[in-house]
C-alpha cells in the first residue's frame, strides 16, 4: 500500500519544520488507528481495526508487527507497518512493508521516502536480507515511487489461499 494511491486534494500544506520518524508508542494508537482507517476506506476495505487490536499487536506479550510514524510534534502525518517474513528454502529473514501512508496535504515532501528508509534500517537491524512491498496492479504512481526507492518488481507466481481458523 502506498500513500500515492490516495488522491490528494488541491491543497498542499507546507512541510513541517521538523518531522521525526520514530517507533510508534502507545500514545499514538488513536491517531495510528485513524490513519489505518483512512487508507482502508480509500481502498474500499472493511475497517475492523481498533486501538485495542493495535495495542495487542504492537505492544502485547507477543508483538506481531512493528509500526513507525512520522511525527510533527502536534500530530502524526504518516505511518508504516512492518510484518516479518521468512523464506524457509533459503533460511532468510525479510520484512514486508505492509502499509505505507502519508496524510492528504503532506504528500510530495519526502515523508514516504523517510518512512521507507527507516523501514529498511529496521529490517537490516533485525537481520533481514530483504524488504518487500506490494501495490495494486493499476497503481502506477506507487509503482514509480517504489522503483525510485530501488525496489525491483517481482511477478506474482500463483494463487494465494486463505482459510479462516477462528
Amino acid at each position: 500500500m502506498c500513500p500515492q494511491t490516495i488522491e490528494d486534494t488541491e491543497e498542499t500544506l507546507p512541510r513541517p519544520a521538523v518531522v521525526t520518524i520514530r517507533a510508534a508508542k502507545p500514545r499514538d494508537l488513536p491517531e495510528l488507528n485513524e490513519m489505518i482507517a483512512a487508507l482502508a476506506a480509500h481502498h474500499n476495505d472493511q475497517v475492523t481495526m481498533t486501538p485495542e487490536k493495535l495495542e495487542r499487536d504492537l505492544f502485547g506479550p507477543v508483538p506481531w508487527i512493528k509500526a513507525i510514524v512520522a511525527d510533527t510534534g502536534p500530530g502524526l502525518i504518516g505511518y508504516a507497518i512492518l510484518v516479518p517474513l521468512y523464506r524457509a528454502q533459503e533460511g532468510s529473514r525479510g520484512m514486508d512493508l505492509h502499509h505505507l501512508f502519508v496524510r492528504d496535504g503532506h504528500r510530495g515532501h519526502g515523508i514516504g521516502q523517510h518512512l521507507v528508509s527507516r523501514a529498511r534500517e529496521i529490517a537490516r537491524n533485525a537481520g533481514c536480507g530483504y524488504l518487500s512491498v506490494s501495490a495494486a496492479t493499476g497503481n502506477f504512481a506507487a509503482h514509480r515511487f517504489y522503483e525510485q526507492m530501488d525496489f525491483k518488481p517481482r511477478p506474482v507466481t500463483g494463487m494465494r489461499y486463505m482459510q479462516a481458523i477462528a
